[in-house]
């Protein structure tokens, strides 16, 4: 059985990672039978991150490289009745979430005082002394360099929270009145757009990320359908 590892639940949701919930989501819509290793440390992931999934003898990293495992060696239900067109379009909005998007949500969980507050519980609640007064600091460290090599960090937050308000409101342009991203049958875009909106809508933190997509009506009724659906 495909085992998946990552991060512990908070907030209400299946994963504060989208990566992470990401995977899940797509494991449950495909109807592949896993099981969920919630609380690995990162430290001790093969590529220092989640998610990761081990099936058989094998060990897959990066939710992208594990979806394409899984694809490859299990079929591709969600996708192959997606055309070239499509599929181009799907990626585009896929990357636009994970290399762009993400990255604001990075900022206002981890940089900002409410959001950092409720990371550092989730991520690090759990922790003794002395690890619980270093850990946290040094993590937040490491991310503010990837933040700053990105280019993200490089903005005002007033110039952040615009870049990604433009993408949340791609995102609800899109959708429309579908009832999936790519029409009236789930892809594999879904398992990704579910992940980052369900972490924009329902966590526990008035970001103007959420004031952003809370704008677009149709994204909560999105994500309520996909919760009914694959996490009833």
């Amino acid at each position: 059985m495909i085992k998946l590892y990552q991060f512990r639940r908070a907030f209400g949701l299946p994963n504060p990672s989208p990566f992470c919930m990401k995977v899940e989501t797509y494991l449950r819509m495909t109807g592949l039978p896993f099981e969920a290793v919630n609380g690995v440390n990162p430290r001790k992931a093969p590529k220092g991150k989640a998610p990761y999934i081990k099936d058989g003898g094998r060990t897959i990293c990066d939710s992208g490289f594990i979806i394409d495992y899984l694809k490859a060696t299990y079929g591709d239900p969600l996708d192959s009745w997606l055309s070239a067109e499509q599929r181009a379009i799907a990626h585009a909005l896929r990357k636009m979430m994970e290399e762009d998007l993400y990255w604001a949500l990075l900022y206002s969980r981890w940089f900002e005082p409410e959001g950092w507050a409720l990371t550092r519980a989730a991520f690090f609640g759990g922790m003794t002394a002395p690890l619980k007064w270093v850990v946290p600091a040094l993590a937040r460290r490491g991310l503010t360099q990837e933040l700053w090599g990105h280019g993200m960090g490089r903005h005002s937050r007033e110039e952040i929270y615009q870049l990604a308000q433009r993408d949340i409101d791609a995102l609800g342009d899109f959708l429309g009145g579908k009832a999936y991203f790519m029409g009236e049958q789930p892809s594999s875009l879904d398992a990704v757009a579910y992940a980052f909106l369900a972490n924009l809508l329902w966590v526990p933190l008035d970001s103007p990320l959420k004031q952003q997509a809370l704008r677009h009506p149709h994204l909560e009724a999105y994500c309520r359908r996909m919760k009914e659906r694959y996490y009833h």
